[in-house]
């Protein structure tokens, strides 16, 4: 088990505050005892609780809290009891504002908008401040953009009262399902899954040529389906991969860039995507396993391009893996942590069995900690046959969870908590689950102000209807070329990428130019998955991106280069958004049986055009390319990407050539160097 790790060194007052956030997330999870209105406000108050006490005036974490901070952090946990002791009444009254609405809905608007830019800079609030700033004064705006006008009063009501504003489905996403997803990641690592990672990755490919980037992509790849968080990922796996990477040869840009994507890639991983995934499901009202589905082939795609550029680049280095005797036995680390992947495999179970993302991470958790409490308790047993009938019993009970409900698996993690108190040598295990709580809660605080804030966007489109008017111009474009509608999309992604998180990013986009796509004839979640794959990408492209600046300290090189070589490398999430626009089999969306060959084809449509991109980037394959050679790579990419008549055939001729002409170059070179 891992020691306590950032709460040890956060304020008292900071850290029982985390605590008790964390706890009230459980509970309100597993028993439901408030109504959906009331847990979304007195999450925000957390979250600005915890914000204030954290960050001062000037965005700074860290330091003694103000008296003006302080008094802010209060203020704000204290509006938050408005929505609870008033909530009978505000939906009595629903679109009637009083005058104490008024102020409470004011002073909630105000210190949403600061607590966000604390945390995040001024560029996500300054967008939703013009976006509060149009439903408020868009009446005066000329022609088709101008709106039919609202009052203070409605405007206010829509904010920050009802259930569309900073209490709007973003924030009931990140009250319920994020939370939860964050708090079993914080579980995990604290249990050491980490380390598990880490060990399965070095044994399985260290050894092999590039072997410590290949560790990168591997080790990256499965935290993202514990944590769902780029630049957490980057900064966790990091910490250990980066400097590895650069050890054995790989330049630094090179080893931040492929921490970076790799990291990246966790949020579009199934079976356990990141944050917006969430979002999505409940944004566009599908199963999270048709989401899960959708991501499935990119993802895919994504980390098979990722790792090809790791092995060409190796190879254009000359650059070897670990010595096979430095690297650990992969199934020997899985035999002595089995059972921290017990969780992650329930929670599979459980989500693609038909559960509820909210029933399903609740349940993971608690299998999280069962396990981690019982494997201490465990080790105490003499004799091996009465480890076994412990864990075979624990079994039983964990099985039942989903006949028993939530109350028998509380009260059994309640008993194993105080038999492991009772044991003073085991409390080290207590101190693990007691620093999981809190960075669960630390880890939730930029994505769940960011929900709270982007609900200030969500609320001004519903009101105004400003989306119509954008989707129109968008169709009327796409009336004349869809791929003209396609990269006005992406830019608007990546520009919104440069100031916001991903989070954000999704729902502004998702609100105003999916519906567009979706108008144009392409498919829901296609459509909303092609904002989804930008919104990421805009993490990683130049010049703010945010996963490459994460590891830039690490790799002690410019984000800037890092960013330049992680668009690179991940060249698979700018290209397969466009092919599935125009062969939907890519994201599995067909009716038939007989629509598996059309995803089968588009397939290997994709995986050929992104391995010739590979290619053409790294500037080698078997040897390094010439200037001939690239080009004609180059022409065989655009053509397999490109959905027009015979472009296919043209692709796939052009990739043969390529390719026999290169093998020939090579067994040339290769006769001449044995001459």
């Amino acid at each position: 088990m891992s020691e306590t790790s950032s709460a040890a060194s956060l304020p008292r007052s900071v850290m029982w505050a985390a605590l008790a956030f964390s706890s009230f997330q459980i509970i309100t999870a597993a028993f439901s005892p408030l109504s959906s209105s009331v847990v979304r406000a007195l999450h925000v108050g957390f979250l600005l609780l915890l914000v204030f006490q954290l960050y001062n005036v000037r965005g700074e974490r860290g330091g003694k809290t103000g008296a003006v901070s302080l008094l802010l952090a209060l203020g704000s946990f204290a509006l938050a009891f408005y929505h609870w002791l008033f909530e009978a009444e505000l939906i009595l009254r629903a679109g009637e504002m009083t005058g104490a609405d008024m102020a409470i809905g004011i002073a909630s608007i105000v210190l949403v908008f600061e607590g966000a830019r604390r945390v995040m800079g001024a560029a996500l609030p300054l967008i939703c401040l013009a976006f509060l700033g149009y439903a408020l004064f868009g009446e005066y705006l000329p022609g088709d953009l101008a709106h039919r006008g609202y009052g203070l009063d409605q405007v206010i009501g829509q904010m920050a009262i009802g259930t569309e504003g900073i209490y709007g489905t973003p924030t009931y996403v990140s009250s319920g399902y994020i939370f939860l997803f964050i708090l079993f990641g914080a579980f995990l690592e604290q249990a050491g899954m980490i380390r598990l990672f880490n060990d399965f990755a070095l044994g399985t490919v260290g050894h092999t040529r590039g072997g410590p980037a290949k560790v990168a992509v591997i080790s990256s790849g499965l935290m993202g389906t514990i944590n769902g968080s780029g630049v957490a990922n980057v900064v966790t796996t990091g910490q250990f991969t980066i400097p590895l990477m650069k050890k054995f040869g790989y330049k630094a840009d090179f080893a931040g860039a492929v921490e970076a994507t790799s990291s990246m890639g966790g949020q579009i991983m199934p079976p356990v995507m990141g944050a917006v995934a969430f979002i999505m499901a409940e944004t566009i009202n599908v199963p999270y396993l048709e989401i899960c589905k959708a991501a499935l082939v990119p993802a895919i795609l994504y980390f098979f391009t990722t790792f090809l550029m790791v092995h060409l680049e190796a190879g254009r280095a000359g650059l070897k893996g670990l010595p096979k005797a430095e690297c650990p036995d992969p199934w020997r680390a899985v035999k002595e942590q089995w059972y921290l992947l017990l969780p992650l495999a329930g929670l599979v179970y459980l989500l693609f069995s038909g559960f509820t993302p909210l029933f399903s991470g609740m349940m993971g958790l608690v299998l999280t900690v069962l396990l981690i409490f019982g494997s201490a308790l465990a080790l105490r047993i003499k004799g091996t046959p009465l480890r076994v009938l412990f864990w075979l019993g624990l079994g039983l009970l964990a099985a039942g969870f989903v006949k028993a409900g939530i109350v028998v698996p509380m009260a059994l993690i309640a008993v194993l908590a105080v038999l492991l108190w009772l044991r003073r040598s085991d409390r080290t295990v207590l101190h693990t689950a007691h620093a999981a709580l809190v960075d669960g809660a630390m880890h939730a605080l930029p994505v769940g102000i960011a929900c709270a804030l982007v609900g200030i966007i969500i609320g001004s489109i519903t009101l105004t209807g400003i989306a119509t008017t954008f989707a129109g111009y968008v169709v009327q474009l796409g009336s004349h070329s869809l791929f003209l509608s396609l990269v006005l999309t992406m830019l608007t992604c990546l520009v919104l990428g440069m100031g916001i998180p991903t989070i954000p990013n999704y729902i502004i986009t998702s609100a105003i130019a999916a519906p567009a796509l979706l108008e144009l004839g392409v498919p829901l979640i296609v459509s909303h998955m092609f904002v989804f794959y930008f919104g990421i990408m805009a993490d990683l492209t130049p010049p703010v991106a945010l996963a490459a600046f994460a590891a830039a300290p690490i790799a002690r090189e410019s984000g800037l280069k890092i960013g330049i070589r992680a668009v690179q490398i991940a060249i698979a999430g700018f290209i397969v958004p466009y092919m599935a626009v125009y062969s939907p089999a890519l994201m599995l969306q067909f009716g038939g049986e007989a629509d598996w060959l059309a995803a089968g084809y588009a397939f290997f449509k994709a995986l050929l055009a992104v391995s010739l991109w590979g290619v053409v980037t790294i500037d080698y394959w078997l040897q390094p390319l010439t200037l001939a050679e690239r080009a004609l790579a180059f022409a065989a990419a655009c053509a397999l990407v490109l959905a027009l008549p015979v472009t296919d055939e043209a692709g796939f001729a052009l990739a043969a050539v390529f390719a026999l002409w290169h093998r020939y170059r090579h067994r040339q070179h290769a006769v001449l160097q044995g001459a």
